[in-house]
Parts: C-alpha cells; structure tokens; sequence
C-alpha cells in the first residue's frame, strides 16, 4: 500500500511512526507546511512532522498551497493508494482529494459530529464533557463533515489540559488507524454518512478569549485555564501588567467574607492563600506569572506583594 502522510506538530508524530512500522504500508512522501521564524530569535525551525520523517529517511514536501497544479501534479506522480491527514493544517481542495483511490482518511479529535471545526479539544474541556473521543474520517469539500470510518471514546478526568487531551486523542486515533487502514483500502469496512442533525461546530480561538470573566462562575474559569493551556491560556491584568494564572481551583468564599465578582480574597483554609470572587464560587489561584516574570505560587507571589489582597481586577 503505498501511502502519503500530511501532518505538523509533534502529536502528529506518533502516527507518522506507527504508520512506517507497518510492513504492508509504504510511506511514499510526508506533506507538512514550510519552515517558519520561530522564538524571540525568530530561528527557522521545522515542522516536528518534518523532522521526524527525514529522520525515518521519508521524502518531505512542503508546499505553501496545495492549490498549485504543480503540487498537485508532484502528489499525484506520487501515486498514492491512500492519503492520511493528521492536523495538517490545510484544507485540501478537491483535486487532492479525488487523486487517492481509497480516498483521505483524517484522525479528527471529537466523536463527529460533534465538535466539528478547529477547536474540538478546547471546547470538550471547556463545556464539561464526561466523554469525548476520536474519529477516522474521509475528508470531503466541507469541515469535517465526511463520512465516518471508525470512532473510538475516550472518558474525560478534570484535569487534563487541552495539550495533554490532544496528544492523548492522537495517540487513540494512530491506533484505530493502524486497526482500520488495511481493512479500509480491501474494501471490508463500509463508512457511514453523519448525522447532520446532531452536529455542533466549534469556533477559532482568539487571544481575548483567555481574558478572565469573572461574572461567570469559577468552575467555569477552572475549565477554561485547561482549556486555554497552553494558548491563549486563561489571564487577567494588575497593575497594567498581563497576569498568567497558570494552575487554579475552585473554591467557596470563607464564611463572613464578601466581595463583588473579581475582589481578590484571602483564602486561610485554602491550599493556597488566596483567589478571586466570582459570580458564584472562588477561583483559588495556586500558580501565576506577571508579565515578564517567571511563574510563582501564590504564595511566594504574595510574599511580595501582600497588598495584592484587597485588589479588584
């Protein structure tokens, strides 16, 4: 079988890795996205999917559109009985699509249709979902909206982030297409349309949303700092400097204590000394990082800034 892998980041990387493992598979060429500046240095670093693969000894193509004819006409000479995409980061047009026999198969990370689009991950954490899970698709023209090959479940803790979720769901959904490729290509497993009823479509990610709300209520907050890590992550500001609250939990408000929504409180019974009022419960803050600074616990941070009790946000 020969086959051509597309994916970027270093999650992708173990299905990369399991695919070349396998004896009937071939992995005829690797399609990630071009090198970019990366870091204050602005250093061109490549693509972890493309570092593994030259490592592997596969041939690596990184094309910045494949809407090219060229590209298009280099995939093609390629011959590939399959296509496997794993956050690639690209639409494919339908001249990609069509060129594979057995189609484009896609590891997406939620149990479609549910959670279509570019956040599945973020906003299963987000929502507090008891179950989320993977899903082997056939790309087609819309966002993840093609039929479904194989699914998989995978039950949620409350304390997973979304970086640990996702290389979690990935390394689920390289298993189920280890068990489901050879199957797929003879033509023994059948895919099933989506329920397009039951669709929900999640949305892009801005940096304003890690902004903290504190009209909301702290599991809320709690769900999204998991949520947001590692980006935009969940922040707030003080003093005019952006705070980063790396690690929180939720909490009551102790008794006789009042305060308005974003107060912050001292919490003396705490695991940490202190956190912030919200429209129902208290978001204890156990690890932060001011602008510029480097993460402290809460309480080294309040060593040094007592006054920051008392403060409204």
């Amino acid at each position: 079988m020969r086959l051509v892998f597309m994916g970027t980041p270093s999650f992708a990387v173990p299905v990369l890795e399991g695919l070349v493992a396998v004896e009937d598979v071939q992995v005829v060429g690797v399609f990630t996205p071009p090198d970019r500046p990366k870091g204050r240095g602005r250093t061109t670093g490549m693509p972890p999917g493309k570092a593994r693969a030259l490592d592997l000894g596969v041939s690596v193509y990184q094309p910045d559109s494949l809407r090219s004819p060229q590209v298009q006409s280099e995939l093609a000479e390629l011959q590939p009985d399959v296509i496997v995409v794993a956050a690639y980061g690209k639409f494919l047009p339908p001249a990609i699509l069509e060129t594979p026999p057995h189609g484009c198969l896609n590891i997406h990370p939620s149990l479609l249709p549910k959670h279509r689009g570019p956040s599945p991950v973020v906003t299963a954490i987000e929502q507090g979902d008891a179950e989320t899970g993977v899903t082997l698709m056939l790309l087609d023209q819309g966002m993840d909206t093609g039929d479904i090959v194989a699914q998989r479940g995978y039950p949620m803790s409350s304390q997973e982030t979304s970086e640990e979720l996702t290389g979690v769901l990935f390394a689920l959904g390289g298993e189920l297409l280890l068990e489901s490729l050879v199957a797929w290509v003879n033509g023994q497993l059948e895919a099933r349309p989506q329920d397009q009823a039951l669709a929900t479509v999640t949305r892009k990610l801005g940096r304003s949303d890690g902004l903290a709300d504190w009209d909301v209520a702290a599991a809320t907050l709690e769900r999204r700092a998991r949520a947001y890590t590692p980006w935009p992550g969940l922040f707030t500001q003080w003093e005019g400097s952006v705070m980063k609250l790396l690690e929180v939990t939720v909490s009551s408000l102790p008794d006789g204590l009042e305060g308005p929504p974003g107060r912050v409180v001292s919490l003396p019974a705490a695991d940490t000394p202190m956190g912030v009022v919200t429209a129902e419960g208290v978001l204890a803050l156990k690890t932060i990082q001011v602008e510029g600074k480097r993460a402290q616990s809460a309480a080294e941070f309040l060593r040094g800034r007592p006054q920051f009790i008392g403060s409204q946000l």
